[in-house]
């Protein structure tokens, strides 16, 4: 395709057609179509498989029979088509090449008329996508089954269907990527904090990128600290997720052709709620979530705890179970620490290679990890029984919180090293950077750690346990009105 810097129409229809031949006329799947309009020479210009001719046709079919003389040449065609006739055109026609050539790769028909230096624009998109389906990221017992698709305004769609409010609003934008790919800022107009919305807006426009293909592209631009390996976004791919965000005054960014909702601002503690959370009783609903609290601290530090102990102050294991581990540990080659490890990266080759494999081998993997890590490793003395456990377990508890997947395995990669190098002092340095980094993190001007710090009301509210529906209602969960 021909770059066009802004290059106006012309009023011939001949030499627009010529120049649009030039730029799409090497795609096979461009489509023209000359025709008259009421004596008006025109040509319909679109993508085959993005728009739909048959739409075209029955838009056009009740200006077959105009008088000529009625509109006055294509001029007046063009304004009687936007201003004056029922067909569902575009309020804005096209009047560049840049644009025309975004319009058609929308999905969008262009007419061009001669004696006109403007397209008019029609809506005929006929694009072929993917069934709403059950979400595949998110379980949940209860709640909305529907999970968003790669169309935008689909997206955009199931998102207003829950959020049925006016105050919703979607704002629509262009990439700055050599794709054109369109993203839409979602948010609610009477909660979210408007300086908020003001400034992700301010950055999002600012954002160039050469492709953009998933929304969490934007999340290192939304970062003030990108050393901070905390994320500075939460994902979902729930419309009922992304509408609770947004009934908190949050703001949902959707992407073309991406599945999932970029939260913003997200914190620590949403990392641990659910849907099922507040379909469930408040006590059953607290347990579950301070067993999540538990699982994230586990799959950190678990590990690291283990080495530091065995290498360092054994003193602080039973004698009964201090014997077996030294009985397990004599039979290896390795310090614990180079095990732990080993065995780390060894499960998360098995696991990449399960997520990557074609589906048609992806349970050789699993066989052979099973086999190679488990058995026969043990078997020949390579790595001990308690570390594969403690390995095994932390890369458990780490799936129990899927959304800090990958700041989970860097933290626990983290704590093994400084743990098995200085011991206590390593593993207390790892928990305070760790800390550092959470207490860092303010996302657009927000404490990241509310309201599990400073501990108080919110902290028992909706933090590490949740109170019952009659409180959470009164409380108002809403940004920029955090009870600190």
């Amino acid at each position: 395709m021909t770059t066009a810097d802004n290059q106006p129409l012309g009023q011939a229809l001949a030499e627009n057609q010529a120049f649009l031949q030039t730029m799409f006329g090497g795609s096979s799947d461009f489509y023209t179509k000359s025709f008259t309009i009421c004596g008006c020479r025109c040509c319909i210009a679109m993508f085959a498989g993005l728009s739909s001719p048959e739409k075209l046709c029955r838009l056009a079919l009740d200006m077959l029979d105009r008088d000529p003389a009625f509109f006055g040449g294509g001029p007046g065609l063009c304004d009687y088509l936007l201003k004056q006739s029922l067909i569902p055109a575009e309020p804005q026609p096209a009047s560049d090449i840049e644009e025309i050539g975004e319009l058609l790769a929308n999905g969008m028909s262009l007419l061009l008329i001669d004696d006109c230096d403007q397209a008019v624009v029609f809506s005929t998109q006929e694009m072929p996508q993917r069934s709403i389906s059950t979400p595949s990221g998110e379980g949940n017992m209860r709640g909305s089954q529907e999970a968003f698709t790669e169309l935008l305004r689909n997206n955009v769609s199931l998102l207003r269907r829950q959020f049925r409010s006016g105050t919703l609003v979607a704002e629509i934008a262009t990439a700055h990527t050599r794709a054109k790919t369109e993203y839409c800022l979602c948010y609610d107009s009477a909660l979210a904090p408007a300086e908020t919305i003001h400034a992700l807006r301010d950055r999002l426009e600012k954002i160039e990128l050469p492709v953009l293909l998933d929304s969490a592209y934007f999340a290192s631009f939304l970062k003030q600290d990108k050393l901070n390996l905390f994320p500075a976004a939460a994902y979902t791919e729930r419309p009922a997720t992304a509408c609770a965000r947004l009934c908190e005054g949050k703001a949902v960014v959707l992407v073309a052709g991406c599945p999932y909702a970029m939260v913003v601002p997200s914190f620590f503690a949403e990392h641990f709620e659910c849907l099922d959370d507040y379909a469930s009783g408040a006590v059953f609903a607290g347990l579950i979530r301070l067993l999540k609290y538990l699982a994230f601290l586990l799959s950190v530090f678990g590990p690291g705890l283990y080495v530091m102990a065995v290498a360092f102050a054994p003193e602080i294991i039973p004698a009964q179970l201090l014997t077996k581990l030294a009985q397990a540990e004599a039979q290896t080659p390795l310090p614990p620490m180079l095990e732990m490890l080993a065995v780390t990266l060894l499960l998360e080759i098995v696991r990449e290679a399960g997520l990557r494999a074609p589906q048609s081998i992806s349970h050789t993997v699993s066989i052979v990890g099973a086999l190679i890590i488990g058995e026969t490793a043990v078997n020949a003395g390579i790595v001990s029984v308690p570390v594969l456990t403690m390995a095994a377990a932390a890369t458990i508890a780490t799936l129990a919180v899927p959304s800090l997947y990958e700041q989970s395995i860097l933290f626990r990669f983290c704590v093994i090293l400084l743990a098995g190098l200085f011991g206590v002092l390593g593993l207390t340095c790892a928990a305070l950077m760790i800390l550092a980094m959470a207490c860092g993190s303010e996302p657009f001007g927000y404490d990241y750690l509310y309201p599990l710090m400073p501990p108080g009301k919110a902290s028992v509210r909706d933090g590490f346990v949740r109170s019952i529906w009659s409180e959470l209602a009164k409380a108002g969960e809403v940004i920029g009105r955090h009870e600190m």
